[in-house]
């Protein structure tokens, strides 16, 4: 009877023994069996696993894609700028063996270089570059970190920086930059469409210059116009150029002779004033200027005439 138990017992601790070298591998790990500390370079795939009883050791590496983000890290740009930054990156194991033998933790040293190349990339960058040049800046951080990760079996998928937070003074002056941007490309398409408008008015008047009638027309056209308004008053715009005219005709239409009287002869002392005797009906004889008088009044005219002349022009 005592026999009997002892098998029993024996059987029961094989059965278990035997169990326990049974492993299930998921579809998302794989497998690294070490037998008397030894890696065997054959990776377990996922299924059912049978190890050796107290020999063999299963360690399970996860073959998915990681997401790991980076702390923010701050730095100083190549124009001397205070940032901070973080990033997110992408990675998975591609070789297993690597991963569980060349190094301790592939998480922790991954999350590690990742630190210190964003460090790097921070200060070998401009502002403008990692504000508005990301795609190269992700390539170039994807590429440093994919160096040393490919000793350990591990792929970098891809690298992101997620936020770059400036000093609150330079996002005043970039705040001011831009709105001075703005400012300048309003006037210079105000400015543009002045241009443009001027040279369509001097066409216009070229025009004008040459169809004398266009200009009646175009008069005739604001009347039309102004009067559409309903308004009680109405103003008729005068040209400019009669006003010239009349004032033009003014100045040299011939100035009026003036008429000179004739110099009394001088009669004796004591003698009587000889008297012309008119005829009765008859009009009064007209008085001449002398000749002298007479060029220097026509002087005058000419002088006046050419003074206005100048003064029109």
């Amino acid at each position: 009877m005592f026999t009997i138990i002892v098998f029993e017992v024996l059987a029961v601790v094989a059965i278990l023994i035997a169990l326990s070298g049974v492993r299930i591998v998921n579809q998302v790990e794989r497998g690294v069996v070490f037998r008397f500390g030894r890696a065997l370079p054959c990776v377990r795939r996922p299924g059912l696993t049978l190890l050796i009883p107290l020999v063999d050791r299963l360690k399970k590496v996860n073959v998915q894609i990681v997401t790991m983000p980076v702390p923010t890290q701050e730095g100083i740009t190549r124009d001397n700028v205070s940032v901070k930054v973080d990033a997110v990156v992408y990675f998975r194991v591609q070789d297993p063996m690597r991963a569980a033998i060349e190094v301790q933790n592939y998480l922790f040293a991954v999350e590690q270089v990742a630190q210190t190349s964003l460090r790097s990339i921070i200060g070998k960058s401009e502002l403008d570059d990692l504000l508005t040049n990301r795609e190269e800046l992700n390539r170039g951080l994807a590429l440093t970190l994919d160096s040393p990760a490919l000793g350990w079996g591990i792929h970098i998928d891809r690298v992101e920086i997620k936020d770059v937070q400036l000093p609150e003074a330079m996002k005043r002056s970039m705040s001011r930059q831009a709105e001075a941007e703005r400012e300048r490309r309003a006037r210079v398409i105000t400015a543009d469409g002045e241009f443009q408008a001027a040279r369509r008015l001097a066409d216009a008047s070229a025009i004008m210059d040459r169809t004398p009638g266009a200009l009646q027309l175009r008069l005739l056209q604001t009347v039309v116009e102004v009067a559409a308004e309903k308004s009680s008053t109405l103003v008729m715009p005068f040209p400019v150029e009669l006003l010239r005219f009349f004032d033009r005709a003014a100045h040299t239409s011939p100035a009026p002779k003036p008429a000179v009287p004739e110099p009394a002869e001088r009669i004796p002392a004591g003698s009587p004033a000889p008297a012309e005797r008119i005829p009765a009906g008859s009009p009064a004889p007209e008085l001449s200027p002398p000749d002298g008088l007479q060029g220097l009044s026509r002087g005058r005219s000419i002088l006046e005439r050419e003074t206005a002349e100048q003064a029109d022009t």
